[in-house]
């Protein structure tokens, strides 16, 4: 069987959003996707790759200083925002030191920019550029308004979002989904499953977008992935059409075979054409 609840709910019409959608177990190819390739404005999505360029680095273990001035993109420096900001731990440590492990750890679950800023400039975004995966680009610091005005700017796909929580888990070290498993952030993905599931997700938000991407671990069937991205619209009307998909992936959780296996080598993408560019919306992470 196919996971037809799954494909319709990514292919519904959402007056005003574009979804896309990348779903399948972990480990594999994807089972459905809906315009998996389509780039939209990744906000917070890139700190994904930042924690997964740290590891690669080998570089959570060290200590280094917490600071608000950073080297901008466009040249010159930029100041983070602290009224932009989702979590006070980091600025509590300013001109004190931390470690990367823990940067990243408030990076994830609170969505700290101070933090990104820090593990960011210590690794450098060529190194972070080269952790990404296709589909996920990183150009320039979260709160960098300089470079957001040259032009510069982070997008993200959904199978994108997929393909680097895959990467974190073939790691194959369980710390680095801590700060997944840890989410203060619960409102998209995990809030449509039932409660109790095993869940790790990180999402992304500013006005007119809002992203999740989640390892759903059931525990009556294999584990799968899901990525949801939206642009456009209110909040709560993302969050909405979010729910409707994740909700739908659980009553195929079973179904989640390779595309390939079930449906041709077209899988079930529904429409995957993307679109170019994904500019910054007004406002910041």
């Amino acid at each position: 069987m196919a996971p037809a609840r799954l494909a319709a709910a990514a292919a519904a019409h959402h007056e005003g959003l574009e979804v896309s959608v990348c779903c399948g177990r972990a480990g594999a190819p994807p089972a459905v996707t809906h315009r998996a390739d389509r780039p939209h404005y990744a906000a917070s999505m890139i700190k994904l790759a930042v924690l997964l360029a740290a590891h690669r680095a080998g570089a959570l273990d060290r200590a280094v200083p917490v600071r608000e001035e950073f080297a901008s993109a466009a040249g010159g420096t930029y100041r983070a925002d602290r009224a932009y900001d989702n979590d006070d731990e980091p600025w509590r440590h300013l001109g004190g030191e931390m470690t990367v492990r823990r940067l990243c750890h408030r990076m994830i679950c609170s969505s700290s920019n101070l933090a990104t800023s820090v593990v960011l400039e210590h690794l450098g975004m060529e190194q972070v550029a080269a952790a990404c995966p296709e589909g996920l680009v990183v150009q320039r610091p979260i709160g960098d308004r300089a470079a957001a005005e040259a032009g510069l700017t982070n997008t993200v796909t959904a199978r994108a979002a997929v393909q680097v929580v895959q990467a974190l888990l073939d790691t194959g070290d369980p710390r680095l989904l801590r700060p997944l498993r840890e989410q203060r952030y619960t409102h998209e993905i995990p809030a449509a499953l039932p409660p109790g599931t095993p869940v790790a997700n990180k999402n992304g938000w500013v006005t007119g977008v809002l992203h999740d991407v989640a390892l759903v671990e059931p525990p009556e069937a294999p584990p799968y992935l899901l990525a949801v991205c939206v642009a456009g619209g209110p909040q709560e009307r993302a969050r909405s059409a979010i729910h409707r998909v994740a909700e739908a992936s659980w009553l195929d959780r079973r179904l989640l075979a390779p595309a390939a296996s079930w449906a041709g080598a077209s899988g079930a993408d529904t429409t995957d054409a993307g679109t170019t560019g994904a500019g910054a919306p007004e406002g910041e992470e």
